[in-house]
C-alpha cells in the first residue's frame, strides 16, 4: 500500500541524475557489487541499478517503507560496514548535509568513491563545494537540472574537517532550550504555529494523548506542563532523527513538572493510521513535500486522528489559514470550531467523531 501522504509518483530528478556518471562511463560500479545509498529514495533508476550487495539508508519513514515495498535492503542502524561506493542524496539543510557527507566518507572503503546528486534549485553548487572542501577535487557533470559530483580514490580527506562535520549531527539545545538537531522541522527554534497551538491548549485536556508529527517533542512537552489530567503521551514522528531529541525533551519536561507521565516514541507514518485509540490528539501537521504544497498531508493527519479518537475525544490542530481542511473536518467531526486566527495560522478544535 502506498502512503496516502507521500505519493511515489513525484518526479525525483536528483535520483535520476545520480546514475548518469555510470551511464556515461565516468564512474564504474564496484567489482564486488557492494554499494551504500544514503538518504535513498525509491525510484525506477534505483530499482533498475540495485543488485545483491546494495544497501539503502533512509530515516524518513514513508520513504523507508517505499524502499522496502520495492524489495530494496535497508541498512541496520548498527551497521558500520565500509563500502567501495557510497551514493548520497543530500538534504537541503546545510549542517545536516555536511554531517551526511562526513558520514559518507567514514563509510567509504579505502580507495572508494563517494558520489552525490543535488538539484540546482536545492543548493547543488553549495553542496558540491562542501564535498570538495572535505575530500578534495571532484569529478562533476550536470543533468536533469541537477549536479552530480564525486570524489576520486586518490584524494586525501581533511581529517579535522571530517571530525568537525560529523559533530554537526549531534543533538543539542536550540535557541529556545529544547534539544534538537539540524534538519528537523524548525530545528533551531520553536516555530510560530506550534507555539500558538501550545498557548491555546486548554488545561482541562485529560487522558491518553497522541501527538502527530511530534518533531523534537515541543507540543508534548508543553502538554505535560500545562495539562495535569494527561495520563499518557504517544509521540508519532516520521523522521527517526527526531526521536532522540524528543525523548530528551520529554524527560526534561517530566523533571520540571514533577510528574512521571509515561510516554512512548513511535517512528511512524501517520498517514497509514494509528495502532490504538486516544482521548486527545494534538497536531501541527506537515503540508510540504520539498517546495510543493500538499494539503493532502494535513487531510491524511486529520483522517488518522478521527479514526484514532474515542467517541468523546478532542482534536486540537494548527494550520496555515489558507489550507483547505474545513471540509475534511466537517465530514469527520460533529463539532468544529476555529479557536483563533493569528499570524497567518488557525487553531481548530474538533469534537464528536462521526461514526
Amino acid at each position: 500500500m502506498k502512503s496516502a501522504a507521500f505519493p511515489a509518483a513525484v518526479p525525483d530528478a536528483a535520483l535520476e541524475a545520480l546514475f548518469v556518471p555510470f551511464d556515461t562511463g565516468a564512474l564504474a560500479l564496484p567489482a564486488d557489487g557492494r554499494v551504500l545509498v544514503l538518504r535513498a529514495r525509491d525510484g525506477f533508476r534505483l530499482r533498475e541499478m540495485a543488485k545483491a550487495g546494495w544497501v539503502c539508508e533512509q530515516s524518513f519513514k514513508p520513504f523507508a517503507d517505499a524502499l522496502q515495498r520495492s524489495g530494496l535492503t535497508l541498512a541496520d542502524a548498527r551497521d558500520d560496514e565500509r563500502y567501495p561506493l557510497v551514493l548520497v542524496l543530500p538534504p537541503r539543510q546545510r549542517d545536516e548535509a555536511r554531517a551526511l557527507f562526513a558520514r559518507a566518507v567514514t563509510r567509504m572503503a579505502p580507495g572508494g568513491v563517494v558520489a552525490a546528486a543535488v538539484a540546482n534549485a536545492e543548493g547543488a553548487r553549495s553542496a558540491e563545494s562542501d564535498l570538495a572542501r572535505l575530500a578534495g577535487p571532484l569529478g562533476q557533470l550536470s543533468k536533469h537540472k541537477c549536479r552530480v559530483f564525486w570524489t576520486r580514490p586518490e584524494h586525501a580527506v581533511d581529517q579535522a574537517l571530517l571530525a568537525e562535520w560529523l559533530a554537526l549531527d549531534a543533538a543539542r539545545p536550540n535557541e529556545a532550550g529544547y534539544i534538537s538537531r539540524p534538519g528537523l522541522f524548525a530545528w533551531d527554534r520553536v516555530d510560530t504555529a506550534s507555539a500558538l497551538l501550545a498557548e491555546q491548549l486548554p488545561a482541562d485536556l485529560t487522558g491518553e494523548v497522541a501527538d502527530l508529527g511530534a518533531g523534537y517533542g515541543y507540543l508534548s512537552a508543553r502538554l505535560l506542563a500545562r495539562c495535569p489530567g494527561v495520563s499518557l503521551i504517544d509521540l508519532y514522528e516520521a523522521e527517526a532523527r527526531a526521536l532522540e531529541p524528543a525523548r530528551a525533551n520529554l524527560l526534561q519536561a517530566q523533571r520540571e513538572s514533577g510528574r512521571a507521565v509515561p510516554f512512548e516514541l513511535h517512528w511512524h507514518d501517520v498517514a497509514q493510521g494509528l495502532p490504538r485509540r486516544y482521548d486527545v490528539v494534538v497536531s501541527n501537521p506537515p503540508f510540504h513535500q520539498g517546495r510543493a504544497d500538499l494539503p493532502e498531508l494535513g487531510r491524511a493527519f486529520i483522517g488518522a486522528a478521527a479514526d484514532a479518537l474515542r467517541p468523546h475525544g478532542r482534536l486540537w490542530l494548527v494550520a496555515n489559514q489558507h489550507l483547505p481542511y474545513e471540509a475534511t473536518l466537517a465530514a469527520r467531526f460533529q463539532e468544529v470550531r476555529t479557536v483563533t486566527l493569528q499570524d497567518g495560522f488557525k487553531i481548530i478544535e474538533a469534537r464528536g467523531v462521526r461514526a
